[in-house]
């Protein structure tokens, strides 16, 4: 079941079990070892969310995503030559205003991302929003603050996190996270609409075939969608 905004602002402390300490241990080895296969061939990488803030679970996802869009034949060829396979690749675009992003997954709950087109302010804004650490500070164990899915403010601490609702406080999610009230307020508005109404899915979601690129695929469906065409040439 998914995660439901919590409006109550009063902090919580959530303190952390042995087991929910390995499982931090276990999904953070993990990355490093894919962020590290993609800096290897100079792609600066992200982790964001659960992980980077440390309130992980066992349905949590890993997604390292690359913030500047790369080529994709670097970013398989990084992969593969780490031995990770690759399962499936996905173009995906969540609205018809946001950046078209690839996702290249490694299993079920692992994959690697990065946009095809460049982000607005707003959409680079949401890993902060959530969270992100770089290689470096992954490697230093390093847990930083964000919000997860419930609109919570997660703010790690030695034996767990504090947490509390952003709602109605959306100006000082904005100053301690270090991005917009705008991406604040759109995260707000998205999440309450998404518990009002369910799951809305995405605007466009489609598997590669074997011999596509990405940007192959991002051509054909640009020659197709008027509303990818749209955005393409407002990059132009």
């Amino acid at each position: 079941m998914a995660a439901k905004p919590k409006k109550q602002w009063e902090y919580r402390e959530v303190v952390y079990t042995s087991k929910r300490w390995r499982l931090l241990q276990e999904y953070r080895e993990k990355a490093l070892r894919i962020m590290a296969a993609l800096e290897q061939c100079r792609l600066q990488t992200l982790m964001h969310g659960s992980i980077a803030r440390g309130d992980v679970n066992e349905r949590s996802d890993i997604d390292v995503f690359v913030a500047e869009p790369p080529s994709s034949f670097l970013v398989e060829a990084a992969l593969e030559k780490a031995g990770l396979p690759i399962n499936a690749r996905l173009l995906v675009q969540a609205t018809p205003l946001y950046a078209v992003k690839a996702h290249i997954m490694i299993d079920e709950k692992t994959s690697v991302s990065f946009p095809l087109t460049r982000m607005r302010k707003v959409e680079r804004e949401f890993y902060r929003f959530g969270g992100e650490v770089t290689l470096r500070e992954l490697k230093a164990s390093m847990r930083v603050i964000g919000v997860d899915k419930r609109l919570m403010l997660i703010e790690p601490t030695e034996k767990g996190h504090l947490e509390s609702s952003i709602v109605g406080r959306e100006e000082y999610a904005a100053k301690v996270l270090g991005v917009s009230v705008e991406t604040v307020r759109d995260r707000v508005r998205a999440l309450l609409k998404r518990d009002e109404v369910g799951r809305t899915g995405v605007f466009i979601k489609r598997e590669l075939a074997p011999e596509e690129t990405f940007e192959m695929a991002l051509q054909k469906l640009a020659d197709e969608n008027p509303a990818v065409r749209r955005r393409l040439k407002s990059e132009a």
